[in-house]
């Protein structure tokens, strides 16, 4: 995201603010925490060469199997860079925007190309991995990135993913004011190009007349708000199958079953604390941590894997001085069903939050071992809360959608003009896919874009 870095094709959130003219001020860093049974270290770019993580746990053998990997990797990366996500369309206008890559893939080996839409594990397979702390590392970040592990994540997403992260040069970005900084950035570039934003606008229906979308009606309201060019639905495929804010009858049979029957991942715990520390303190700290407590339990099983995010680390305004931040979470492991007929704020929905929060505050310990004392304020969100203010379908995490078993659709759907962005049609988990089905779907609304799209890629690098 930081514009004083050159621009990758393969993000499309950057991508979609270099079109705004917008930028978010980042602070770049390079490191970040991983808390292993096999002890703890701190993860760079330089993770698998010699003196790094694999090396320091599995010595030799280990970075010979982990460089196979990264060799058998390159194609594919090259592969996926072939073709930038700000050039597809899910409509005939491709074969002009998209067009324009395919003598890309001619120097590419057709067979490599095909491999990008397998299961990333049939790759660790291929390049002859048997490295236990490889193999379990690799569906850790398999997991934080798509929600499931290495057997259901795409390939093409982790040649993405592996190409950068592992760069020489690879860094991170630590926005300034937090996440909240890229939301106003959005804004504004909305804002100043003509748009409008309308806050506290519950969508009721999409409205659907002679079998294509002409606009929506929102909440207490019987006026509907017309569309000049179509709709595009942002709410998770489950939500907008099953809440009735589209008359279902209208659509095919078919599609309403397939959809409906798109898998779901499990829910998350979080816990955000407010707490006591000097600027010396935080300077001992790494801004992010991955834990993993026992790798004989899956990374899918509740209560095995955390991540830890510090950001005033980086960022000394989200704070007072001498306070700080944190926000920790169990990605896609704590199942609805528990939640599902508590009410929430009763004594006994109370009572759950403290039991299924005490795992998380177990992890913290791991890393600021007198963090209760430390704490000033405290919050524990659960499946509840993310259902409640995201609209979140059971407090879902994302989709499961297993690579090699289902594919992700496109933003198309059987009704004209009505086109859906989100992460459950796209790969992966949150922002990254938001941002790249966005840009699909804005790209689909008509073919009078293609002018506009094709003055857009000619200034990719």
């Amino acid at each position: 995201l930081n514009s004083n870095y050159p621009a990758k094709s393969s993000n499309p959130l950057r991508t979609i603010l270099d079109v705004i003219d917008e930028t978010v001020e980042c602070i770049p860093y390079e490191t970040f925490g991983l808390i292993f049974p096999e002890g703890e270290f701190v993860h760079s770019s330089k993770f698998g060469l010699k003196g790094g993580v694999i090396d320091q746990v599995s010595g030799g053998n280990g970075v010979a199997q982990w460089n196979k990997l990264m060799e058998s990797m390159d194609p594919l990366a090259k592969a996926v860079d072939a073709m930038p996500t700000a050039a597809i369309r899910a409509d005939p206008g491709v074969a002009l925007t998209a067009g324009k890559f395919l003598p890309n893939f001619a120097k590419l080996n057709p067979l490599e190309n095909l491999k990008l839409t397998k299961p990333f594990k049939s790759i660790i397979d291929g390049a002859n991995v048997k490295d236990s702390f490889i193999t379990n590392w690799l569906d850790v970040l398999c997991f934080c990135l798509s929600g499931v592990p290495s057997d259901g994540t795409i390939t093409a997403e982790m040649a993405m993913m592996m190409g950068e992260f592992y760069d020489e040069d690879a860094i991170m970005d630590c926005p300034v004011g937090g996440a909240s900084a890229i939301v106003d950035a959005l804004v504004r570039g909305i804002e100043k190009n003509g748009g409008s934003i309308f806050l506290k606008s519950h969508v009721d229906e999409i409205v659907m007349k002679d079998g294509q979308a002409v606009g929506v009606r929102v909440k207490n309201s019987d006026a509907t708000i017309e569309a000049k060019k179509g709709v595009i639905s942002n709410i998770s495929i489950w939500d907008l199958m099953n809440t009735g804010i589209v008359d279902t009858d209208q659509l095919p049979e078919k599609f309403v079953n397939e959809r409906k029957e798109t898998p779901a991942c499990p829910s998350f715990m979080h816990l955000h604390v407010g707490f006591k520390c000097s600027r010396e303190e935080l300077e001992q700290l790494q801004a992010h941590y991955i834990f993993m407590d026992d790798w004989n339990r899956s990374v899918t099983e509740e209560e095995n894997c955390a991540l830890i995010s510090i950001p005033s680390v980086h960022d000394i305004s989200l704070a007072p001085e001498n306070y700080a931040v944190l926000h920790i979470y169990t990605p896609a492991t704590e199942r609805y069903e528990r939640w599902e007929n508590v009410k929430r704020n009763s004594p006994e929905y109370n009572q759950l939050k403290e039991e299924r929060s005490a795992f998380l505050w177990s992890v913290l310990e791991k890393v600021i071992p007198d963090i209760r004392e430390r704490s000033v304020h405290s919050q524990v969100g659960t499946p509840l809360t993310h259902q409640r203010f995201l609209n979140r379908h059971r407090g879902t995490y994302g989709p499961a959608i297993y690579a090699g078993e289902a594919s992700f659709p496109f933003p198309n759907t059987p009704v004209k003009n009505l086109l859906l962005c989100g992460d459950s049609c796209f790969p992966g988990i949150g922002v990254p896919a938001v941002a790249g089905s966005g840009l699909i779907a804005a790209n689909s609304v008509s073919l009078d874009s293609i002018g506009k799209q094709l003055e857009l890629l000619g200034t990719l690098k």
